[in-house]
């Protein structure tokens, strides 16, 4: 054997061998055994590199098709391979890399019989559609179990007589495994008033095929471009319009030792020096996730790509950025259905917690008994629905004030048709829903003092809103709603605030969208750090489980285990998100909590209706 055959041989393998073999690193590959195509469907790891088979002289229509479908999930640069199998004028025109179709499997491929087309035969490509990633790079779930359906026309070339592909699909079309394997979620961020809001997308893992940016530019590409359609009407970015990188950008390297440096175009030469420390916040916030060493200051440069335009680092992002406070107490209802807390530092490894009441007018012995309660990011107040649920209170937890007498709002319903626990957004909004199928609704009560404003809800179609969690940035609200058969599905809504731009029309929730859609049935939901929702529930026919979702309804690959028994969670959202805080649930042994890295372990027997701050 040769040495060019073995060391193409070689690179090949190391493309394509299992993970085991890749962890060994490939100077200990064999340099001999046969080679075999890897089919797009197999659910490939997302660290092997996976590269086409160019398509074989005088292949038949069956073979090209077969062929191009496979090499269209290539990590080729250009997408060179899949291009091969097109006609020169369709390899031309193909720009397949701007929106991406992504099916629950592979694509089904079967000839066009009863027809003769002059130019030749037709394949139909048919597949179940699990989601779209758009030209903004979103992630958009497919509701409908809609069918994705192409048909690709085959024509023989006059001068090579070879038969090739004139009518390519106008996205990429990707198994679920492939899809996976080949792009990753990412978060940019924006501003709805002074808080930073996630907006998750898409990247590729490595270098882009058309523009041939690294994951890291291809995020900050991404985030000049502007939020997504569905979160654009209600954040806005600090980048002047018309900013992109400076021409010629491919790699935004960091090495963990100076700042991430980053040059702009002639459109970002003017901005005030709080401008510019905006947008380079918006910038470390969305690439801190992505570089190999701690990211803790970004600077931003002229055109020129030498001087600069401003810095920031993590400490004054953090103050920018209006990120919430790291809560001190986690808060639940005890047996005795009074409003408990405990100090977040003051359990170990080997000693129960010891809940206390929480101070203020709740800790004074009152006929007054609490269903459930949420508690404002600062810790001042708390929301409390009273035990047979048709009152909401708003208490102070500071100095010796007395209880209301009169609740804020008032549900009329009866037995369990009445208010859902409460929700507060970083605004210092107060949010609930009334289950009363008389006068279903969900309510608003601005700064928690004001009067109650029923908030009309785009989608609803009749279903029942039976748990409600607003963002800690204000911008949306997770849903659970009641379907036909009490299945219980989880949905995130827009929240438009169009007082905050001037107008007078009353706050609204627009365009619902599924939160999970591999789940069945929700039964506990809670947001998470960084955007994310963390869902207890169980696929169709499955065992129930708890997942982290992003909040476009793509799944993160991170569980938890043991979630059998839970019947809520909660999640702290704070500053510090490098000191992340125990997950905490409600489950028969009583309130548990999950410390990073450990184990469930009951902290406090009895009890229900944990919640962080929020």
């Amino acid at each position: 054997m040769d040495a060019e055959p073995r060391s193409a041989r070689t690179v090949r393998l190391c493309a394509l061998g299992a993970v085991a073999l890749l962890a060994a690193g490939c100077a200990s590959m064999p340099t001999h055994g046969e080679i075999r195509q890897v089919q797009g469907s197999q659910g490939v790891d997302s660290q092997v590199r996976v590269f086409g088979v160019p398509p074989a002289d005088k292949a038949g229509p069956a073979e090209i098709v077969k062929g191009f479908l496979e090499a269209m999930t290539s990590d080729d640069p250009q997408l060179e391979t899949a291009r091969k199998y097109l006609t020169e004028d369709a390899a031309k025109s193909w720009k397949p890399g701007s929106t991406v179709t992504v099916l629950k499997s592979g694509l089904s491929r079967s000839p066009v019989t009863g027809e003769k087309d002059p130019d030749g035969p037709r394949w139909k490509v048919t597949g179940e559609k699990l989601a779209t990633v758009d030209e903004r790079s979103a992630y958009q779930p497919e509701t409908g179990g809609g069918q994705y359906e192409w048909f690709l026309q085959l024509v023989q070339e006059k001068e090579s007589r070879q038969w090739r592909i004139a009518t390519p699909p106008k996205s990429l079309v990707l198994s679920e495994s492939d899809f996976q394997r080949i792009y990753m979620p990412v978060n940019k961020y924006y501003f709805a008033g002074g808080s930073l809001v996630a907006d998750p997308v898409y990247v590729r893992q490595r270098a882009d095929p058309d523009s041939r940016m690294d994951p890291t530019t291809q995020t900050v590409q991404s985030l000049l471009a502007g939020p997504s359609n569905w979160l654009a009407p209600v954040v806005e970015s600090s980048f002047p319009t018309g900013t992109e990188l400076r021409e010629g950008t491919k790699s935004l390297s960091y090495d963990g030792q100076k700042p991430l440096r980053v040059p702009l175009n002639e459109k970002a030469e003017n901005v005030t020096q709080p401008q510019c420390r905006k947008m380079a916040t918006q910038l470390l916030y969305t690439v801190k996730d992505l570089t190999g060493s701690r990211l803790d200051q970004v600077e931003l440069l002229r055109a020129d790509g030498k001087t600069s335009l401003c810095s920031v680092d993590e400490v004054a992002a953090r103050t920018i950025a209006g990120r919430p406070r790291t809560p001190e107490y986690q808060y639940f209802v005890d047996n005795e259905k009074r409003l408990v807390r405990m100090k977040l530092d003051g359990v170990n490894e080997d000693q129960q917690a010891r809940p206390e009441q929480v101070p203020g007018p709740l800790s004074t012995p009152v006929a007054f008994k609490v269903s459930s309660a949420a508690v404002t990011y600062d810790e001042r107040r708390a929301a409390v629905v009273s035990d047979d649920g048709h009152g909401l209170y708003v208490v102070q937890l500071a100095g010796t004030g007395v209880m209301p007498q009169q609740p804020v709002l008032t549900s009329r319903g009866t037995g369990t048709d009445t208010l859902t626990a409460p929700s507060w957004d970083a605004a210092g909004d107060l949010w609930v829903a009334d289950q009363d199928p008389q006068h279903p609704g969900l309510w608003r009560v601005p700064g928690g003092s004001g009067v109650p404003e029923k908030v009309q809800v785009a989608g609803l179609d009749g279903r029942k809103i039976t748990s409600l969690k607003a963002s800690a940035d204000g911008v949306r609200i997770a849903l659970l709603l009641e379907q036909a058969g009490s299945r219980k599905t989880l949905w995130v809504g827009r929240i438009e605030r169009p007082e905050g731009k001037g107008g007078t029309e009353a706050v609204s929730v627009r365009e619902l969208r599924p939160a999970a859609p591999q789940m069945a049935d929700v039964t506990a939901m809670s947001w998470a750090p960084r955007g994310r929702l963390l869902v207890v529930g169980r696929e169709s026919g499955g065992v129930v489980q708890a997942r982290y979702m992003l909040a476009d309804g793509s799944m993160v690959a991170a569980s938890l285990p043991g979630a059998t028994g839970l019947v809520a969670v909660a999640v702290a959202v704070s500053e510090d998100e490098a000191k992340p805080k125990p997950v905490v649930g409600y489950s028969a042994d009583g309130i548990v909590w999950l410390p990073p890295g450990a184990q469930w372990r009951t902290v406090a027997a009895g009890g229900r209706a944990p919640v962080y701050p929020g």
